[in-house]
């Protein structure tokens, strides 16, 4: 899969906004400054098309990006950020659950970790959540740039077990810095799709 063209298409609240064309999306969601917007940034080789804050806790909508003019990356909105209020958290979760519950387009959803820590509570929830409505995920650590080799190894052990990842559910390393593990990614995101040209 080669990411030729990507466009910003809309920034949603509820289901009424999203795009009506039943193209098929893969979305993307992790913790504030896991480095969700940079990896999409890295996909898609455009360095701006998502905002990369240096504020956590900064995404609260689902936007929505049409790439090669035939599916969609959906960028869902940063968890587990302290200084969000509870009446926040409330709304980030109905939104979430209004995306996951109501859109049969989605195909995938790439969990974003950081590779030096121990998924968090939260981390585990959001693996749940999105296996109880019956989605494929992925796990992606990133920032892998920043361990050595035996530290890798040893800390993708601690995400699979934090985890309990199942058989055939992988982990995938991807620095957006030195951009490795792009390819890796992008065969595992669309290995059962026809999209592939």
């Amino acid at each position: 899969m080669e990411i030729k063209q990507s466009e910003f298409i809309i920034s949603a609240v509820k289901p009424a906004q999203y795009p009506t064309d039943n193209r098929v999306e893969y979305a993307f969601v992790g913790r504030s400054n896991v480095g969700k917007s940079s990896l999409i940034n890295t996909l898609t080789n455009r360095r701006k098309l998502v905002k990369v804050s240096g504020t956590p806790g900064k995404t609260r909508l689902i936007n929505f990006f049409l790439i090669n003019n035939s599916f969609y990356f959906v960028d869902l909105p940063g968890y587990g950020y302290a200084k969000v209020s509870k009446t926040e958290q409330a709304k980030w979760g109905k939104m979430m659950e209004d995306y996951l519950v109501r859109r049969p387009q989605l195909q995938k959803v790439a969990l974003l970790v950081d590779c030096r820590r121990k998924p968090t509570k939260d981390d585990i929830l959001m693996y749940g959540w999105i296996k109880h409505f019956g989605y494929e995920v992925v796990i992606v650590a990133t920032k892998r740039d920043k361990l050595n080799r035996a530290e890798l190894v040893k800390n993708n052990k601690l995400i699979k077990e934090t985890f309990g990842l199942e058989t055939g559910e992988e982990i995938i390393n991807i620095s957006s810095l030195k951009k490795t593990g792009v390819d890796d990614l992008l065969k595992n995101m669309f290995k059962d799709s026809s999209d592939e040209e």
